[in-house]
């Protein structure tokens, strides 16, 4: 590499500039402090872990995402975190070992192979929360509930949810007993939106009349108004896990509706990001101007068996950077900023900076013989002194 490129940075990589550094870490703490004040308490995973732990219950998305490399002490492969959540599930499974229901968040940078197609950062900073041991709809309801709250706290407005559950699919397809082969294929071709090859494919699959038209019925049920009860119609021969499934989406939404009555609600039958380790209600926060989600989720039961201890789990997670890219008005500091002289022997100058500094000033203290004034570092206002005190001065 020539020496005039070693700035540069692989591709997908970035690094933050103080301006939005500062409101990252603002737009962090105060995320962070919400979580808090829901009983959620704050876990920070390792960064590079053995690989078997990092893929727990992940689907081949999520292996081809993780950088992966030999340990020369232990000689196993270890891996880069693309995903915090199993790091997260193994702390409840193996390390607190609670019975009651936990409530963990977390905050971190994982790092990607690739980028997502719309959002082409390789180094997300995953912001998260997780309900542990608690299986019933109520707790899928307040995750949501956090994830909107969080989202109105950070000033993001006109948010709209999706909502879907992949027990409708999964019911279907065990009903329609496809093998695993089959089941994968019908999968990607909801997942592409393909209405003509899923047609093809339900055709040569040779299915009963019923089973077909249940599937081919998936790629409709996307929208706002009458999708249940149309679900109801479509699916009223479908085995009794898949009405479990509708009830407990019309349930969700329905609560969704009483706490959030401006907020629209979208319904996704057919969408099935995280299936291969989703259990249940799935979920996502649009905006508009912002061609993927902002902030997604869903229940994923016994993700902790593989730690030895499978215990239910809802949460959900977002990337900070993206939060703050479209946040409105994150103020960076309500600190005024002074400019000091540098005098280390000077008792009575150092107290007066100390508090400033303890009172919420940000004081900067002249370097000798630097470039540039206070006015150049921008700062509203200097330390003079006034006989024997020391008095601050706008510049």
């Amino acid at each position: 590499m020539l020496l005039q490129d070693r700035w540069l940075l692989p591709e997908g990589i970035e690094e933050i500039l103080p301006s939005e550094a500062k409101r990252l870490e603002r737009l962090r703490r105060q995320i962070l402090d919400l979580f808090a004040l829901w009983g959620y308490e704050l876990v920070q995973p390792p960064l590079i872990d053995f690989i078997d732990s990092l893929l727990v219950g992940a689907g081949r998305e999520l292996d081809l995402q993780t950088f992966k490399f030999t340990d020369q002490l232990s000689g196993r492969l270890l891996g880069v975190r693309a995903d915090m959540t199993p790091q997260v599930a193994r702390i409840d499974a193996h390390h607190l070992k609670k019975d009651t229901p936990t409530r963990l968040c977390y905050l971190g940078t994982v790092l990607h192979t690739k980028g997502e197609s719309l959002e082409k950062s390789r180094n997300p900073m995953q912001v998260g929360a997780e309900i542990y041991g608690h299986e019933s709809l109520e707790s899928d309801l307040e995750i949501i509930r956090l994830m909107l709250e969080m989202l109105a706290t950070t000033g993001i407005q006109d948010v709209h949810l999706d909502l879907g559950h992949v027990g409708i699919f999964r019911g279907l397809a065990e009903q329609a007993e496809l093998n695993a082969v089959q089941e994968a294929n019908l999968f990607d071709v909801l997942q592409r939106k393909a209405t003509r090859e899923l047609n093809e494919m339900l055709c040569e699959l040779q299915l009963d009349e019923t089973v077909h038209t249940m599937l081919a019925g998936l790629m409709e049920m996307n929208g706002i108004d009458g999708i249940i009860e149309n679900a109801n119609k479509v699916f009223k021969f479908a085995e009794e896990s898949v009405k479990i499934a509708l009830a407990e989406l019309e349930r969700v939404a329905n609560s969704i509706r009483f706490l959030f009555p401006a907020m629209p609600i979208n319904f996704d039958l057919a969408e099935l990001r995280g299936y291969h380790y989703q259990t249940g209600l799935v979920f996502a926060a649009f905006v508009p101007g912002c061609g993927r989600e902002i902030a997604r989720g869903g229940r994923y039961d016994n993700v902790g068996q593989e730690f030895g201890r499978a215990r239910p789990a809802t949460g959900f997670s977002a990337d900070l950077k993206v939060l703050s890219g479209i946040a409105n008005d994150i103020p960076v500091s309500d600190a005024k900023k002074v400019f000091a002289p540098f005098e280390v022997d000077n008792g009575g100058l150092r107290n007066k900076i100390r508090d400033l500094r303890a009172s919420g000033w940000i004081v900067i203290e002249e370097l000798p013989g630097q470039q540039g004034n206070g006015y150049d570092m921008n700062c509203g206002y200097q330390l003079k002194k006034q006989g024997a005190d020391w008095e601050v001065k706008e510049l």
